[in-house]
């Protein structure tokens, strides 16, 4: 048991980094100290929106940490270093802590193909998206790499809000392969409705100022290439000596602390989280809030003298949005294959923008929904 305040400094405000911020200030007294390199709060989820020119808000950091007791840095963390138990900054003090989260989140893996970092557009974060955005204003045709739920979402929005132009999607598996068969059939009809032309088993081996060179030989020209197609996460957790696993993730138990550091919880996508089966969560703002939430409990039952208990998943589901009115709602097993009974349509889109406003908003406002989403014990 801590029987001074202890100093907690959480690295990374998007969803899971703020959550896990309030609560800790809010439940347990730390003093916490959260690092962010931008002073706004992008909402991810919606990036596929404004890379098709809708208005999306962005909240300042320091509104949402109003009256919290959280101190905020804007600034870009250079390096961790865990021996001596603080985090070196890029344009200001080290900032020293008892307990660190590591919350980074992900990239866009923009350096697995040639000339994708050059001449591609991600969705990753809002910047790019931005960029993308107006990319798009100009261009004739547009081609989306990679079919996971952010390339599905990011093809559809852009060829229901611009249907004047070509939307291609490549992708180097079959459409729909995380969707159940009804799931698969309803995601065709929505590409075949919205005009998507669809490259499927395609594997893209170059991107140039003119679209891109697929493996087998074949172009697929494109003014504009949006890039969906995998993500990284930063090196500053293999850096500092922390264990990773190959992709760099931070190797966490099931109570989000490092395998190596037991001073370091790792939540987000930047960490390898197993569950009590051994699947590693997947990436995902879902799957995030939960080992923020789980994160939160391991810390503060340790603060109290108390065994925390693990993570608990037994379900999971992907809901992707194909435009504004229209989705689909997958479960599927902790190991990815869909299972149980798929949702579509309208139903769905009303269901993801329900999502949208509690994640992108009450949630951050209101940490206790993330809290109580996370069943210990």
């Amino acid at each position: 048991m801590m029987t001074t305040t202890p100093r907690i400094a959480v690295l990374g405000a998007g969803y899971t980094g703020v959550a896990a911020a309030k609560l800790l200030a809010r439940r347990t007294g730390a003093e916490v100290t959260v690092v962010n390199n931008r002073d706004r709060f992008a909402e991810r989820m919606r990036n596929h929106q404004l890379a098709s020119g809708q208005k999306v808000r962005h909240l300042p950091l320091r509104e949402l940490f109003d009256g919290t007791g959280v101190r905020l840095i804007i600034d870009r963390v250079a390096r961790v270093d865990p021996e001596r138990r603080r985090v070196e900054l890029a344009g200001a003090e080290p900032v020293p802590y008892d307990l660190l989260v590591y919350a980074l989140g992900s990239h866009a893996d923009l350096d697995a193909v040639p000339g994708a970092a050059e001449h591609a557009y991600a969705v990753a974060d809002a910047e790019r998206a931005e960029r993308l955005r107006d990319q798009v204003r100009t261009a004739g045709t547009i081609a989306v790499i990679g079919a996971g739920p952010t390339g599905l979402e990011t093809a559809t929005e852009l060829a229901e809000t611009h249907p004047d132009r070509t939307v291609r999607l490549v992708t180097s598996g079959a459409l729909g392969e995380q969707l159940s068969e009804r799931g698969r059939e309803h995601l065709r009809r929505a590409v075949d409705r919205l005009g998507i032309q669809v490259w499927e088993h395609a594997r893209v081996a170059k991107v140039d100022a003119g679209g891109v060179l697929l493996e087998n030989g074949e172009r697929v020209d494109a003014d504009t290439v949006a890039w969906t197609a995998g993500f990284g996460v930063p090196d500053l957790a293999r850096e500092a000596g922390l264990a990773v696993d190959a992709r760099g993730r931070m190797l966490v138990d099931g109570t989000l602390r490092s395998q190596s550091h037991p001073d370091v919880y790792g939540i987000g996508d930047a960490a390898a989280a197993h569950t009590q089966g051994g699947h590693v969560l997947r990436m995902g703002c879902g799957p995030g809030n939960l080992a923020a939430a789980c994160a939160y409990h391991a810390i503060s039952a340790r603060m109290a003298g108390r065994d925390p208990k693990p993570l608990r998943v037994r379900v999971d589901a992907l809901c992707i949005s194909l435009g504004r009115w229209d989705g689909v709602l997958q479960p599927v097993d902790l190991d990815g294959n869909p299972h149980g009974k798929v949702r579509t349509g309208r139903p769905v889109a009303l269901i993801k923008k329900g999502v949208l406003g509690v994640t992108g908003w009450h949630a951050l406002r209101h940490p206790a929904l993330v809290a109580a989403g996370a069943r210990q014990g």
